[in-house]
């Protein structure tokens, strides 16, 4: 019920006849193998590289047709909260705002699960929200496979918003090698390339452990973002 409160909120948030290049969806994972430390370390890994100068330039390079961003916590089938609104990243106070946000927000309510079948059903219902945006893109972190609720291989491609891009950002052992081998963190990076991403130029970005969030998620920001041509307005 908390997530569905939240997107009618967001729904209101975002004036609909603002023209938007990309709509953004950031699906972040709280599930039970993510402890205090990552979660933190999660958010204000969010945070830094959304404030990174490349990124900042590139989600403030066209303040006539804004980025509209959003970003969602998930675990359990039913445990899916925003925490971030739909935002027009119009001007640079309006990315600091959105930060701020993101790192001051209350803490959601964890589920030892992990659903990412429902989290990808929850991102596609907040991209179907934003259907004048020339490109529509969800982002699902993640540290580990569905153990529960729909699995994404059972998630029906129609119910994919059209023209929708799904990337994906898993979360290894860390730069230390941690209790996670190596072949773990390739596994899981081939399950989300065979079973949750989808749409044109979708992709896979890894961090190596949640000390690496930061610097992976800057990474997959710099390519959605400067993926988008110019030419694409009005589809």
């Amino acid at each position: 019920m908390r997530v569905w409160l939240a997107l009618l909120f967001c729904n209101l948030a975002v004036p609909a006849q603002a023209a938007c290049r990309q709509a953004l969806a950031l699906g972040l994972d709280i599930s039970g193998s993510v402890d205090a430390k990552e979660y933190r370390m999660q958010r204000e890994g969010l945070a830094q590289a959304l404030g990174a100068d490349r990124v900042r330039n590139a989600l403030l390079q066209q303040p006539d047709a804004p980025v509209r961003l959003t970003v969602y916590e998930w675990s359990g089938p039913s445990s899916q909260t925003v925490i971030l609104p739909w935002t027009q990243i119009d001007d640079a106070a309006a990315l600091q705002a959105a930060r701020m946000r993101i790192l001051t927000a209350p803490r959601s309510e964890q589920d030892q699960t992990t659903a990412l079948g429902s989290a990808l059903l929850a991102g596609f219902t907040m991209l179907v929200a934003q259907p004048e945006c020339w490109t529509r893109t969800l982002d699902i972190s993640g540290d580990g496979i569905a153990n529960t609720g729909p699995r994404p291989q059972d998630v029906a491609a129609a119910l994919t918003p059209r023209g929708a891009t799904v990337n994906g950002l898993t979360i290894g052992a860390g730069r230390d090698g941690g209790d996670q081998p190596a072949a773990k963190v390739a596994e899981l990076s081939a399950y989300f390339r065979a079973f949750v991403i989808r749409g044109p130029g979708a992709f896979v970005e890894t961090a190596l452990g949640f000390d690496d969030y930061a610097t992976a998620m800057e990474r997959k920001l710099l390519r959605e973002l400067q993926s988008l041509a110019l030419s694409d307005a009005g589809q």
